[in-house]
């Protein structure tokens, strides 16, 4: 069943969304779905808007058209409070991890769990141990994010990303600067953590390695636009440009 028919099993609608920064654009009238426990890949050069996209689907950020429909509730003209509601059922595993400095690893897992649930200390304490766990960072609980590798940062970071138990989760570059050994753990983390919870997810990322790995669909965004929505095989078959220079360009066999 094509995703764009199947508008009642769509986690995210994006429709006609448009942004841009000063007289920059960087989105422009962009169209896509994510379907209940798919995963689509969102590739593109750098610049292209792929981030943005990101943070405008949380509400990091807000459009200048369109329309972002998230879990049935569209979020454009939403209070703050209606806003964290919806952010509640997103986890978000940013660029760089972006873990408190000043926090533990476990503190860091917690933070969501603190903020946003009722869990006392002994609760609190398990769900942090069980993420951690899941991840491969339990012995790391004490350390500091100073204290511990970029892999290591991406893992604590996806464990607090998946802290909220969400429907949702959105990834950007998670396997960004990663040796191919590490950037394969991490893929197979984010593959397992879709099947184990039937997360619907949306990876932003330039390794093509990771597209094969986790995405059932590939979205390829150039000068904003969207040039390809579809499968892997309908990547390597396009005669597009752009996109055939994409891929040459590319390291690694589609």
């Amino acid at each position: 069943m094509n995703v764009q028919e199947a508008q009642s099993e769509s986690v995210i609608r994006l429709r006609n969304l448009t942004k841009s920064f000063g007289a920059q654009p960087v989105l422009s009238d962009v169209s896509l779905s994510l379907e209940r426990g798919e995963t689509v890949a969102v590739i593109g050069r750098s610049g292209t808007g792929k981030s943005v996209m990101l943070k405008l689907i949380v509400g990091l950020q807000s459009p200048d058209d369109g329309e972002i429909e998230v879990a049935g509730k569209e979020i454009t003209h939403l209070t703050l409070d209606e806003l964290n509601a919806v952010r509640r059922n997103i986890g978000f595993l940013f660029q760089n991890a972006a873990l408190y400095d000043s926090m533990t690893v476990e503190e860091n897992v917690a933070f969501p769990l603190r903020r946003h649930t009722d869990l006392n200390d002994s609760q609190r304490r398990d769900r942090v141990r069980e993420l951690l766990d899941m991840v491969g960072m339990a012995d790391a609980s004490e350390k500091m994010p100073a204290d511990i590798s970029g892999g290591m940062k991406k893992r604590v970071g996806l464990a607090r990303a998946l802290a909220l138990d969400p429907e949702i989760i959105l990834l950007d570059e998670p396997t960004a600067g990663l040796d191919p050994i590490t950037a394969s753990e991490i893929n197979d983390l984010i593959r397992q953590s879709r099947e184990q919870r039937q997360i619907s997810a949306i990876v932003v990322t330039h390794d093509l390695r990771s597209v094969k790995a986790v995405a059932d669909r590939v979205a390829l965004l150039n000068e904003g636009k969207i040039l390809i929505d579809g499968t892997l095989e309908d990547l390597r078959e396009s005669d597009e440009p752009f996109v055939v220079r994409f891929l040459k360009g590319s390291k690694e066999e589609m």
